[in-house]
């Protein structure tokens, strides 16, 4: 049900967290060589891989990029579609856990080198938006369950 705002809500989760999921959420820059922190891996400029994986963060950010689209299809069940987005909430706040600590990582592996700078990407707050709209989506969710059994009271 796409007129459902709970279901813009979702859908905009969904689209932070592909963004979250292909964009670079860090950069460092060790000596010459530019590294960029992305969901799988970090990679230098030349797509070579930098010996650290980061597949529990990749893991962690693509099933809360999945679990608003199962959300959004659960609309005749609005009790799981409330369980789901409380579970979404843990998601995306372990995402941003795992994002925090393969910075940290990921800082300390370049501050060994005798010039290194470090920065963020805009991609690495996206996780905290979606926290906020998954709220919002599970506010809007139960309001809507509340009203169908204020209902139901009244025939």
């Amino acid at each position: 049900m796409i007129q459902r705002v709970q279901t813009l809500y979702l859908l905009g989760i969904v689209a932070l967290m592909v963004a979250a999921l292909f964009t670079p959420l860090a950069y460092f820059v060790a000596g010459t060589e530019v590294y960029e922190l992305f969901a799988f891996s970090l990679k230098a400029e030349g797509a070579v891989q930098a010996g650290q994986s980061t597949m529990y963060m990749g893991v962690i950010v693509a099933l809360a990029t999945l679990l608003p689209l199962v959300t959004i299809f659960c609309f005749k069940n609005r009790m799981l579609q409330i369980r789901l987005c409380a579970v979404e909430l843990v998601l995306l706040a372990g995402a941003e856990i795992f994002m925090a600590i393969y910075y940290y990582l990921s800082n300390r592996m370049f501050s060994m080198m005798e010039f290194h700078t470090q920065g963020f990407r805009i991609a690495i707050i996206f996780p905290i938006v979606a926290l906020i709209l998954d709220y919002l989506a599970l506010r809007a969710i139960f309001k809507d369950e509340m009203l169908v059994r204020s209902l139901d009271r009244i025939r």
